[in-house]
């Protein structure tokens, strides 16, 4: 089990008895007991050995002092192995050295560290028993071999590595009653080594086997803390991503940066088909395509779903339970994906090479597919609610839609008055409504309303009251009458906080005059080209808490001022009675109504719009102006206000000019 070397001349410490038929030179000493074997014939005899004055219990104990600083100076195993072999060899010169390691999974020794043996002999792989170094390990005690082609103790299992290899000390190294490892010198030399040898070998081997087992318990706590630095990082990162596309491929590439698998794979379990289905596969780094479905119990992955636990499978041949997708398979990991106690998935990971994936791999795939399940969780729950929102966003759309075919496309045509109608919706449907009833020749109705709430509640409580407006039009009733008429019918289809507020007005055309009445809706305006002293004017001058003059300020030719009209919301109160004014006007005179979204729209700075500023508009009107114009400058000036700020609400404005 030795590479081929070229004999050299060893060299010993200790001893004191002298080689028969030699002639001691001076300096010259054996190891003790010592005294090599006569050569087999035909080989060169080996260097006479030195004597030495110096005890061995001297010797030892200033070795152990040099051993113990070595081992105690490094965490690193290579270091660790190097300063070990490097100060063997100061008291035995050895060629040839291996410190091989015990798998525990496969009971196998491998060379972790050597010198002196060919790349052939490094990769074997020893199962206990097998050879000296396996006879060692087996039997937990150190075996000395003088002439490995002698028949006698354990040559029958020498393994014949290097064959000029003519003697062999193996050393088990042995921590807390177990076996973790070989320390093996061998000599192309018989009886090269001596019992004194054995026993400082088996010194080293004590006190090496703690450093051995220090130096891994280092570096499995090291490598732990990197998996776990890496594992955190992979957590926060997979979090973030919501697609779940993306998130299944992004899982991929960060999962191999704790583990160095070939084959990928991330199943998902399907509830309406109760099997999972393939969602992402990779193969070398690259994605590939697959149509896959697992039951559960079918294959390994199937089993780490049924067992709702990771499966480890060493050898894929071995398993009865594997389930041949990839012929160069040899190894595998499934580990199922958890989350609030159910199955979701599997992850699975597959290498070419037998007992690859070990139980480090499964502690941190395991550890890291809790996170991948939350994330996979929330990556569908987004999916869901996007794919919903997207739905909802189709029906406000279509409800929008049905919103504005409640209100009339056209105002009506009058000999001595016209209207105009401007609405502009919110980013969500809302409760305004307007429209215009036909009353007989020369009389038409107008109706201005706004339903408590927002979105769909208040857009189908505003189909309910229109449905019901329309009912009642036949009755031409006066606007308290209709207001009434409508609160009665709200209240035998009343709804917990749901209510409407709205003006009604008819109009009429041969004299030009307006009754109005006002169920808890925005007071319209009254803007006039004739002044009119005995009511005043809005201000046209903003203060901080405006409150009217008690004398009319006029500052142009138009006046604007308030119809005090009042009065409760429909649907709140049973056997409501409302008032109901006349107003007269004068060609030119525009009666303005308006939602209150008109007044309360917001600017980036959270001011008002408010009335003060509708009045300006209303007064820069140049006269004469049209019903249409008016309306369309108040719209202007509302959304210049607001400067690209969203609206909040509903903005609806109609307006009757006397002509």
């Amino acid at each position: 089990m030795s590479s081929a070397n070229k004999p050299r001349r060893p060299t010993a410490a200790g001893g004191d008895t002298p080689h028969p038929g030699d002639t001691p030179h001076p300096g010259d000493h054996f190891e003790g007991d010592y005294r090599p074997a006569p050569p087999p014939d035909g080989e060169p005899a080996p260097p006479t050995p030195a004597l030495s004055n110096i005890r061995v219990e001297p010797l030892q104990i200033d070795f152990l002092h040099r051993l113990a600083d070595a081992l105690n100076a490094t965490l690193d195993l290579n270091t660790l192995m190097h300063r070990v072999a490097d100060l063997a060899r100061a008291v035995i010169d050895f060629r040839i050295f291996a410190i091989l390691l015990l798998n525990d999974r496969t009971n196998e020794l491998w060379m972790r560290f050597q010198t002196g043996h060919s790349p052939e002999t490094e990769r074997m792989r020893i199962k206990l028993g097998r050879g000296i170094v396996g006879q060692a390990a087996l039997h937990r005690k150190s075996i000395l071999i003088h002439d490995v082609g002698t028949p006698g103790n354990y040559i029958e299992h020498y393994i014949e590595g290097n064959p000029i290899v003519r003697s062999e000390l193996a050393v088990p190294l042995i921590i807390k009653n177990k076996v973790i490892g070989i320390i093996d010198i061998q000599s192309e030399y018989p009886s090269f080594f001596t019992t004194d040898h054995q026993r400082l070998l088996e010194l080293v081997a004590s006190r090496v086997a703690v450093a051995i087992e220090n130096a891994r318990l280092y570096t499995r706590v090291s490598r732990q803390a990197q998996t776990l630095t890496v594992l955190n990082e992979i957590s926060r990162e997979i979090t973030s991503i919501l697609d779940l596309d993306d998130l299944l491929e992004r899982i991929g590439h960060l999962v191999k940066r704790v583990i160095d698998f070939q084959m990928f794979t991330i199943l998902l379990w399907n509830e309406r088909r109760e099997r999972l289905e393939h969602r992402f596969s990779s193969r070398y780094g690259e994605r590939i395509a697959r149509e896959r479905t697992v039951s559960l119990g079918q294959g390994i992955i199937g089993a780490a779903a049924q067992l709702r636990e990771p499966v480890l499978a060493p050898d894929v041949r071995k398993d009865p339970r594997y389930v041949s997708e990839n012929p160069e398979t040899r190894s595998e990991l499934s580990v199922p994906l958890i989350y609030k106690g159910n199955v979701i998935g599997v992850l699975d990971l597959e290498h070419t090479r037998v007992n690859y994936f070990t139980e480090d791999h499964q502690r941190t795939l395991s550890t890291l597919a809790a996170q991948v399940a939350i994330s996979i969780a929330n990556a569908r729950l987004y999916q869901r609610i996007h794919e919903e929102e997207q739905r909802m966003e189709r029906d406000l759309e279509m409800a929008r839609q049905v919103q504005l075919r409640l209100m009339p496309p056209f105002p009506p045509t009058l000999e001595r008055a016209e209207i105009a109608a401007k609405f502009m919706a919110a980013r969500s449907i809302g409760g305004d409504i307007y429209d215009f009833l036909d009353y007989g020749p020369g009389r038409v109705a107008l109706a201005v309303g706004d339903v408590s709430g927002k979105a769909a509640p208040a857009a189908l409580y505003a189909a309910l009251v229109s449905g019901i407006l329309r009912s009642l039009a036949n009755q031409h009733l006066s606007p308290a009458a209709m207001l009434a008429a409508l609160n009665d019918q709200l209240q035998e289809r009343k709804l917990d906080s749901q209510y409407v507020t709205m003006i009604m007005a008819v109009w009429d055309d041969s004299n030009q005059t307006l009754q109005i009445a006002n169920a808890g809706s925005v007071q319209p305006l009254f803007v006039s080209t004739v002044q009119n002293a005995s009511v005043p004017c809005l201000p046209t001058t903003r203060t901080k808490d405006p409150v009217p003059p008690p004398e009319p300020v006029v500052t142009s030719s138009v006046c604007v001022r308030t119809i005090h009209a009042e009065g409760f919301p429909l649907g709140l109160f049973p056997n409501v009675e409302y008032e109901e004014f006349t107003l007269s006007t004068q060609p030119g005179d525009l009666i303005v109504f308006f939602s209150d979204g008109i007044v309360d729209a917001q600017n980036a700075v959270g001011d008002m719009f408010g009335e003060e500023r509708l009045a300006e508009v209303l007064q820069t009107q140049a006269q004469p102006t049209t019903a249409a114009t008016a309306a369309e400058a108040i719209l202007d000036a509302v959304a210049a206000f607001q400067s690209g700020t969203a609206h909040f609400d509903d903005e609806t404005v109609v307006i009757l000019r006397a002509l």
